[in-house]
């Protein structure tokens, strides 16, 4: 008789260990279930989400448009509004077409994007989420749709060949904060304005060089009737820039309403300078 209070105690036992195996299983199975449901929302993340977050990061100024595919393999055009009410429009010819790798849920970066008609060569990105490099390359930028940015270009409505060209740049995030290193150059070549009987207004070169979040910039004239200069530095995302622009020997009377509406005359000199300061 004294073995029976044993048997039960031993079943009792059984069946508890039975009861929390079961538990334990049973959470293994849902944690499975929401990591695979997880990991195919990823796999088949629409491109559009890209496009709905680049919306948000810019309050509604650039998206992507007719986004198609997914995160991972998709294309679309890049479009530009002059407000977050204003209607969308390409900024960039042609269609960007990108591959991600999957090794980005490992944390490592590899992302190709291709676009004939606005890249010079195909832009490849290789690294990882806190260090990024990027191959040289450069990107046409048509000026006639550089209207679609706002003031004050909506009103000097350019034209003209617009190239901005890199060598290789290094990201590197430090405290949240984005660092770059190395140079790039804006090419503007035969430059117009609509707001100008004069065309070309010239051919013009912006030199940068970025050192963690500071860039120097210089502004010269390669050739024309209009002769724009200056210096100035990006820093932090804030634009310090003093510089001036003035009419060639013979040009004063035709470009004279031009150079009013990009600034104000700088005093201390006979000549019609015109001072163009942004800080």
């Amino acid at each position: 008789m004294t073995l029976l209070p044993k048997r039960s105690n031993l079943s009792a036992s059984a069946a508890d260990a039975s009861s929390g195996l079961s538990l334990k299983t049973l959470l293994a199975f849902i944690v499975a279930g929401l990591l695979c449901m997880l990991l195919t929302i990823l796999a088949f993340a629409p491109a559009v989400w890209l496009s709905a977050l680049l919306e948000y990061q810019t309050e509604g100024r650039f998206a992507l448009g007719d986004a198609q595919g997914s995160i991972w393999n998709g294309s679309a055009f890049i479009g530009v509004a002059a407000n977050k009410n204003a209607e969308l429009t390409p900024l960039l010819p042609g269609r960007f077409v990108w591959h991600v790798s999957p090794i980005l849920l490992l944390g490592q970066i590899e992302l190709n994007c291709e676009n004939s008609a606005a890249l010079l060569q195909p832009l490849n990105i290789t690294g990882n989420l806190h260090h990024i490099q990027i191959n040289p390359g450069g990107l046409l930028l048509p000026a006639e749709r550089l209207s679609g940015l706002g003031a004050p270009l909506n009103t000097l409505r350019p034209a003209g060949e617009v190239t901005l060209s890199w060598n290789v740049l290094a990201l590197t995030l430090v405290d949240g904060k984005a660092e770059v290193e190395g140079s790039m150059k804006l090419s503007m070549q035969n430059m117009a304005s609509a707001l100008s009987p004069v065309k070309p207004l010239g051919s013009y070169e912006m030199a940068m060089l970025w050192h963690g979040q500071k860039a120097t910039l210089e502004l010269k004239t390669l050739q024309g009737p209009m002769l724009l200069s200056g210096r100035g530095a990006l820093n932090e995302g804030h634009l310090h820039f003093s510089g001036q622009a003035e009419a060639a020997q013979g040009q004063e009377d035709r470009l004279a309403n031009l150079l009013n509406l990009l600034g104000q005359r700088r005093n201390g000199t006979d000549k019609n300078v015109i001072a163009l300061e942004f800080n």
